[in-house]
């Protein structure tokens, strides 16, 4: 193999600074279990068919109601009790999402892949990994860093995080996340994202006053949230806001998240696909303890990180690498280091100047087990102060 030790392969960078969390171990491995089949069987028995019903009587009596309809009226009073109360219930049977205090358990079900995610249940991170994994065991995590850590502790098998969206462009918490985690890459999932328009059963879009969502699904939903003139609200996790508006029974509030959360939570989907751009697209990264054997018989992607010595033409040298041996390069990010982010240079007119010293993301069309990829890192380490595969896996090429 013409790899040396230049080549770091997921081990830690001790000459960048990174060194190891020093988190406290943490907990609870939570058995997330797909629950659509039981979430259905609960929205048919516990009342949203009842209350609708209940509505559209209400809504033909006349301006004087007559003893009945009083009656009638506590009946559909004690009706929404009786179904928020349920909804309160129900949602409390559902994992609470891995916190970093929460790692100690072990899983409880080997015969599934465990996959943990940012999020709850019905986000698009968890539907990626069930694309992925269509048979997986999805375990939510408070936030990103948790889903890493769960793999990292065995709580889980693999992880499922976003990296760059189509028009929100990159995820930069998870690139900074990717260095300084010891997870490999081993697959990418390029989700469609289909923004829906929620909210609790009999409640129509020009009820709603606000709507609550993630601020890059908000961001996206412009031209239809505009037309509706509600207010915004911005909340961590869009699948997390449709638990929220169900948990609490807000018909003055509307959900902007899939239409997978609006069938977990009980909630209606007023309008499908109101982004603005149609194409919206998301990509994920498949996160592993241990990397997979590159192969040639299908597209390889490969992802690698480096920091290369300030100086005139340094970074076309080094992109030039990969043009000299027909290697077509898909992505390029650059992030400052983070623990060492400037640097001094010597200038000859000032004394001296300082700069940011940039770390240098690439993904790149060929595998690790192609000559070309591998003469190509080889020719790389003569411009880089720092190199690390970060992993090599298969393209997805299908949404």
């Amino acid at each position: 193999m013409a790899l040396k030790c230049g080549v770091v392969l997921g081990g830690a960078v001790s000459q960048l600074g990174w060194g190891d969390l020093g988190s406290k171990p943490s907990g609870v491995a939570w058995n997330r279990v797909r629950e659509s089949e039981r979430v259905r069987k609960w929205v048919c028995c516990s009342g949203f068919s009842e209350l609708s019903a209940h509505r559209a009587i209400r809504s033909v009596g006349d301006e004087s109601p007559s003893k009945p309809e009083s009656e009638l009226q506590q009946v559909v009073d004690q009706t929404e009790s009786n179904v928020s109360n349920r909804v309160q219930k129900d949602l409390g049977s559902f994992p609470r999402p891995l916190s970093v205090a929460d790692f100690s358990a072990s899983p409880n079900n080997a015969s599934k892949v465990r996959i943990s995610y940012k999020g709850v249940p019905g986000s698009y991170s968890e539907d990626a990994a069930l694309k992925a994994y269509p048979h997986c065991e999805t375990v939510p995590c408070n936030e990103f860093e948790d889903a890493f850590k769960a793999v990292e502790l065995w709580l889980a098998d693999k992880a499922v995080l976003p990296i760059e969206n189509s028009l929100g462009g990159s995820i930069h918490r998870n690139y900074d996340l990717l260095l300084r985690h010891r997870l490999h890459i081993v697959g990418e999932v390029q989700l469609a994202v289909n923004l829906c328009l929620l909210a609790l059963p009999g409640v129509r879009a020009d009820q709603l006053k606000r709507v609550l969502s993630h601020p890059q699904a908000l961001a996206q939903s412009d031209i239809i949230l505009s037309k509706l003139d509600v207010s915004r609200e911005n909340v961590d996790d869009a699948a997390g806001a449709a638990q929220f508006v169900a948990s609490h029974g807000l018909r003055d509030a509307g959900v902007v998240a899939s239409a997978r959360a609006a069938e977990i939570y009980g909630l209606n989907v007023l309008a499908e696909r109101i982004q603005d751009d149609c194409d919206n697209i998301t990509r994920f990264l498949v996160l592993a303890r241990d990397p997979i054997i590159p192969r040639t018989n299908k597209p390889f992607k490969t992802s690698i990180v480096f920091t290369l010595e300030e100086g005139p033409g340094v970074l076309f040298k080094a992109l030039a690498v990969f043009a000299l041996r027909d290697i077509n390069l898909t992505k390029i990010e650059s992030r400052p280091q983070r623990k060492q982010p400037l640097r001094v240079v010597d200038d000859s007119n000032n004394g001296s100047a300082k700069y940011f010293d940039y770390l240098f993301y690439i993904d790149f069309e060929a595998s690790m087990a192609e000559p070309c990829a591998q003469n190509a890192l080889v020719h790389l380490q003569e411009f880089a102060t720092f190199l690390r595969v970060l992993g090599c896996y298969p393209m997805d090429t299908v949404l």
